[in-house]
C-alpha cells in the first residue's frame, strides 16, 4: 500500500486545494441535483460502514460529469452523517478528500473547466478501443493500472465499466481484471434519469422538474480466488443493470432490425 501523505492525496494535490474545488464545485452544482431536479437516493446503509480504502464503486454512466458529481455529494453526505439525502450541503465543509473517479483523458483535457474537474479526483485513463472519435486498438497502459491500484490503496474509487454514456453497451473487462488483482470490496451503482435531465455532458440542464435515482447496492459476493475475469464482469454488470436483460427495447429493436435486412435483402433480389 503507498504511504499516505497528510497534506496531499495520492497524485500530489494539496488537501486544501482539493477541498476548496470540491466545495466550489459543489456549491455550483448543488441545486442540480436538489433544486431544480430532485436527485433521489436509496441504499446508503450500504456505504456508512466501508473501510476508507480499497473500497470500488462500478456504476453505469449517462453524462461525463453530472453523475459523478452527483456521486461526490452522496458520498460526502454520508460521511457527514446524512442518509438518502443531501438536503444540508454543510456536508461540501467536510468532504472525504481521498476519493477518486476514473474518467477517460481525453475527456478531462478538453477546456479549462474540465482541467477544473480533474482536480476534485480524477484519474485518467486512455480508452484502449476508442480515441477522438475513432475506433482504436491499443494496449493497456499499465502505468495507469497502477494509478487506479494507488487511489484504491489510499481511498474509495468510481468506474464506470462500459467506458462510455451509450445504455446497455458492453462492460470491459479491464475492470474485472483490476477487481481480481486488487480485490476491493465493489459496490454496485444503478443511476437513471441523468440522461433525461442534462445534457451530454452534464453541463447544461435539458428539462427541470426531473427525479434521477441513484440506488447503492450491497457489495458484490466475490471469490477473487476461483472466479475468472468475466464471470466477476458479469455480476458487475447484472448489478448494475446493463445486460439485454434489463433492456426492455432489445427485442423490439431485434425485430427491426430483422425487418429492415429482410426488406434490403428482397430489394437486391
Amino acid at each position: 500500500m503507498a504511504k499516505k501523505n497528510i497534506f496531499a492525496d495520492a497524485f500530489g494535490t494539496p488537501y486544501f486545494l482539493k477541498r476548496f474545488v470540491i466545495f466550489i464545485l459543489g456549491m455550483v452544482s448543488y441545486r442540480r441535483f436538489n433544486g431544480f431536479n430532485k436527485l433521489k437516493i436509496s441504499g446508503t446503509e450500504y456505504i456508512k460502514d466501508l473501510p476508507d480504502s480499497n473500497v470500488l464503486f462500478v456504476s453505469n454512466h449517462q453524462t461525463y460529469f453530472a453523475d459523478v458529481a452527483a456521486m461526490y455529494h452522496v458520498f460526502f453526505a454520508v460521511n457527514n452523517g446524512y442518509m438518502n439525502t443531501i438536503k444540508n450541503p454543510v456536508y461540501l465543509l467536510n468532504p472525504k478528500v481521498d476519493f477518486y473517479y476514473v474518467a477517460a483523458e481525453e475527456t478531462m483535457n478538453k477546456g479549462l473547466l474540465s482541467k477544473f474537474f480533474k482536480l476534485a479526483g480524477a484519474v485518467t485513463v486512455k480508452r484502449t478501443w476508442r480515441a477522438q472519435g475513432q475506433n482504436v486498438n491499443r494496449m493497456v497502459d499499465l502505468k495507469e493500472v497502477d494509478n487506479i491500484m494507488k487511489a484504491l490503496d489510499n481511498g474509495w474509487v468510481i468506474t464506470f465499466p462500459q467506458g462510455t454514456t451509450s445504455a446497455f453497451a458492453q462492460g470491459r473487462k479491464g475492470t474485472a481484471k483490476l477487481v481480481k488483482q486488487q480485490r476491493p470490496i465493489v459496490v454496485p451503482i444503478k443511476i437513471n434519469g441523468f440522461r433525461r435531465a442534462f445534457d451530454k455532458k452534464g453541463l447544461k440542464i435539458k428539462v427541470t422538474g426531473v427525479k434521477p435515482t441513484m440506488e447503492f447496492k450491497p457489495p458484490l459476493d466475490i471469490d477473487y480466488d476461483k472466479e475468472n475475469a468475466q464471470e466477476i464482469l458479469d455480476k458487475i454488470m447484472i448489478a448494475i443493470e446493463q445486460t439485454q436483460d434489463f433492456n426492455v427495447l432489445y427485442e423490439y429493436e431485434e425485430e427491426l432490425k430483422a425487418k429492415r435486412e429482410e426488406q434490403q435483402s428482397e430489394v437486391n433480389n
